[in-house]
């Protein structure tokens, strides 16, 4: 009888031989792992997230983060009008030459599915992404609300929503990023860098191996780094709040820009109260 555990590791082994380096998709983010990318709606995380799996596709490093290894990447907006993605995308291929074009038109595949009401705890849904996911490095869920049916305050379903996504990671060695809406508290009280900013049960938190946010610029941040205002909703934050493997990640500003594009901001804090920069 097979034995439900598997095989054990070798332990000897695993004292005399050097491992193979670790493969990160993203900074901090292990290959064939589970992570969530939290912020309040309106933030730009879609874009963020599409913007990183162009990149991953072989496209431009336009946010800054460095090298990212490039591979097949799947993305599934199920919140968001076909529209609105044409028009990111339409936007994001000004930045980009012809080659880049055609290797991320070969190496990412859209799939909108806003009124299609995916269940990845279905037999048949969780069939299909884990048919998505053969040979990515990548796949998004945008966002995850759309992709279950489940109470989000109860851990046991979101344990095993959660569990679903290993599962399919586990099988395919395909990283899985879910997007998720930060809670009202966090969002209202600009603490959108937390790990507890997530809406929802801390199993979200608990059961992910990796959690990136991006949050708002607030009032005393403006303040801080010398930001008109009327400019302020512009400014996002982004930055690492979970990571299990890899180096502290630092942290960074990002600027919205024509069509949504998010690129790095560069901000100076301002030495007297009354100083202000309307433009980064």
């Amino acid at each position: 009888m097979t034995s439900l555990l598997g095989n054990a590791l070798d332990i000897g082994k695993a004292f005399d031989f050097e491992p193979e380096p670790v493969d990160y998709v993203l900074p901090n983010m292990v290959a064939g792992t589970v992570g969530a990318l939290v912020s309040p709606g309106g933030a730009g995380k879609s874009m963020l997230a599409l913007q990183l799996s162009l990149q991953i596709a072989g496209g431009p490093d336009l946010l800054e983060i460095g090298e990212l290894i490039q591979g097949t990447v799947t993305y599934l907006p199920a919140e968001d009008p076909l529209i609105a993605i044409h028009h990111r995308l339409h936007a994001m291929g000004k930045h980009m030459s012809e080659d880049q074009k055609q290797l991320i038109a070969s190496k990412l595949a859209v799939f909108p599915l806003i009124g299609v009401l995916p269940n990845i705890m279905g037999s048949q849904w969780r069939s299909e992404l884990l048919k998505a996911a053969q040979g990515c490095r990548l796949m998004v869920l945008d966002t995850l609300r759309r992709f279950h049916v489940e109470e989000e305050n109860a851990s046991g379903p979101m344990s095993q929503v959660v569990g679903a996504m290993e599962s399919i990671a586990a099988d395919t060695g395909c990283s899985i990023i879910f997007l998720h809406h930060a809670s009202k508290g966090a969002a209202m009280s600009g603490s959108g860098d937390l790990q507890q900013a997530s809406r929802g049960s801390s199993v979200l938190v608990d059961n992910v191996r990796w959690q990136a946010y991006l949050a708002g610029m607030t009032q005393a941040e403006a303040e801080t780094w010398g930001v008109d205002e009327s400019q302020r909703a512009y400014f996002v934050r982004f930055g690492i709040s979970k990571a299990n493997y890899g180096a502290p990640f630092k942290e960074r500003w990002f600027r919205k820009h024509e069509g949504g594009i998010l690129k790095p901001a560069i901000l100076e804090p301002t030495k007297t109260r009354g100083a202000r920069r309307d433009e980064v």
